[in-house]
């Protein structure tokens, strides 16, 4: 497997144990972590704990609370344009924002499904080109329906952002999501050329080699590979609450990636 590095998504809350367990990057979260709002007309600034740091991609790009399919194009656009800097500010050059952010990008009810990919697609572009300004991409994740209401597979994601003239965005294959919808690993194999960035984790997101989990993390690394990925990998998964014992399962979950990719050169 030729994957340049294993980093770990994580809050600042972990990201001195994500560092003490050996791990090659750390992946904040965006959205009231690296970029955290401050007083009365919530504005946004950067979270003491990342000052000089250096990330090659970052997670959770919105937050909730803002409903991007109908707080109106300015609004969006205003977030971005107040965010997206800050995160350029402790990025590395061509750094990936994972766009996931289910609950922010769910259509309302009564709201067609065209419709709402018509303005999803106009949001995503708005981000892509607010990225693009400030040296960062953006990839958008599908996500399962226990999350979002709007594009649950990594071949709808390919297929829509085809149709709406988005196809320079690249999509995040993301093992929980796919388990989740029942897709099949051959379509990363299949679109491996749209695969932008990976995030792994064990059955129900516990930590790989977890109790109850299996190897269908090897498979998917596997496909992902052959897919012709040659990106980083993070772990996105349920670490403990004690810093000390998630600590011990980031060290054990990079260990295995790095054996699975020793096995495979």
């Amino acid at each position: 497997m030729s994957f340049t590095g294993v980093g770990v998504v994580a809050g600042a809350a972990l990201t001195e144990a994500v560092r003490r367990a050996g791990a090659d990057h750390v992946e904040p979260t965006i959205a009231d972590n690296l970029a955290v709002r401050t007083g009365d007309d919530g504005r946004w600034a950067l979270h003491d704990a990342y000052v000089g740091a250096r990330c090659s991609s970052f997670a959770i790009l919105v937050p909730g609370d803002l409903a991007l399919l109908t707080a109106g194009p300015t609004t969006v656009r205003a977030y971005f344009d107040a965010v997206l800097p800050i995160v350029h500010s402790v990025a590395e050059p061509g750094a990936k924002i994972v766009f996931g952010s289910g609950t922010a990008r769910r259509a309302p009810d009564g709201m067609g499904d065209d419709e709402a990919r018509r303005r999803f697609a106009a949001v995503v572009r708005s981000a892509r080109d607010v990225a693009a300004e400030h040296d960062l991409r953006i990839v958008l994740e599908p996500l399962s329906r226990s999350e979002t209401n709007l594009l649950h597979s990594f071949a709808e994601a390919v297929a829509f952002l085809d149709d709406a003239d988005l196809s320079d965005v690249d999509v995040v294959a993301d093992l929980f999501h796919l388990r989740n919808e029942g897709e099949s690993l051959d379509v990363l194999r299949e679109h491996g050329d749209r695969i932008g960035h990976v995030h792994l984790s064990d059955r129900g997101r516990r930590p790989l080699g977890a109790e109850g989990g299996d190897d269908v993390w090897r498979s998917f690394l596997d496909a992902v590979d052959e897919g012709g990925y040659r990106g980083t990998v993070s772990l996105e998964c349920t670490w403990s609450p004690d810093p000390v014992v998630a600590e011990q399962e980031i060290r054990r979950s990079v260990g295995l990636v790095r054996r699975a990719r020793a096995l495979r050169v």
